[in-house]
Order: C-alpha cells, then structure tokens, then sequence
C-alpha cells in the first residue's frame, strides 16, 4: 500500500511502535520512515543514543525505545516529518502525541481540532495541548495534541 498511495499499513505502522509496556512507562519517539533514502538528521539530533548509528547512510532508523525519553529533538530535524512522540501516560482516557506541523496558521493551545489518519480523514476531535514554534532555530513547530488512547496508532495528524 505505501509504494501506491504513501500510506503505510496497519503492519508497517505495528512495526515502528514500541511495546505496550514501553508506551506505559512514558513519552517515547515513533519513526515511521520505512523506505531506505539517503538521510540521517535523526541519528546527528539524539543525545541519548537512542536511535542507533546508521551503517550506511540509505538505512532505515532503528531507535532503541528503551533509551529514549521523548524530548523531541528528532522531531524538528527529521526533513520527512516521520517521525513523533508518543505519551501513552498523559492520562487514562487520552495519549499525548507530539507531530511536526508545518501548515500555517498555527493552532492556537486549548483549541480543539480534527483528528485525521494518515490518509488524511477525519477519525475524531483532539484537543491542541502545546505548540512549539522555534522561529529562532528555524525548525519545524511541534503540535502535541491529547488523542483519545484507542485512536493511538490511527491520529497521525490534524485539520483545524
């Protein structure tokens, strides 16, 4: 499905997430990048040596999830936007996700917005906790929105 419509499936995206026990010990990094590209910021922008060193520069990122805490830094400086950051212990109803958004305008905090798959359909409201907008560093604002934790591995993204 990817190679067709840029869509990973159900099974690519199992793939890249960590264990249910990871995702209950707090925020961790998802990379969804599953086609071999010359690429590495990722690996150059992990200070904990969570995402391991690339052999070659065309290899897909492998990320210890044990090592990982969540800080974000791989998000801004992945050029692709595949990668984000999963809190799966925000609360009992709901995961913090935290995506790179480059659209503008920005959503403002406390507002709620629609939900979208990967596809780009609506799937559910969230709720934009925080926005992170480093027009300094020049990198890409990060969105972190409370999803309904059944909608987990489904909200990739949303639309005001």
């Amino acid at each position: 499905m990817l190679e067709g419509t840029g869509v990973p499936t159900s099974g690519q995206i199992d793939s890249v997430f960590p264990s249910d026990e990871r995702l209950s010990k707090g925020p961790v990094a998802i990379i969804e990048c599953y086609q071999n590209i010359p690429c590495n910021p990722c690996y150059t922008a992990c200070n904990r040596n969570a995402i391991k060193k690339f052999e070659d520069i065309n290899d897909l990122p492998e990320i210890n999830h044990d090592n990982c805490n969540g800080c974000g830094l791989c998000i801004a400086n992945c050029p692709g936007l595949a990668i984000m950051v999963v809190d799966a212990g925000y609360s009992e109803e709901e995961v913090l996700i935290k995506i790179p958004y480059e659209f503008i305008p920005l959503p403002e905090q406390g507002s709620i917005v629609k939900g979208l798959n990967r596809e780009g359909q609506y799937i559910c409201d969230v709720k934009v906790v925080k926005v992170i907008n480093s027009k300094a560093l020049d990198r890409t604002p990060i969105v972190s929105i409370a999803v309904p934790r059944e909608y987990m591995k489904v909200v990739r993204n949303f639309g005001m």
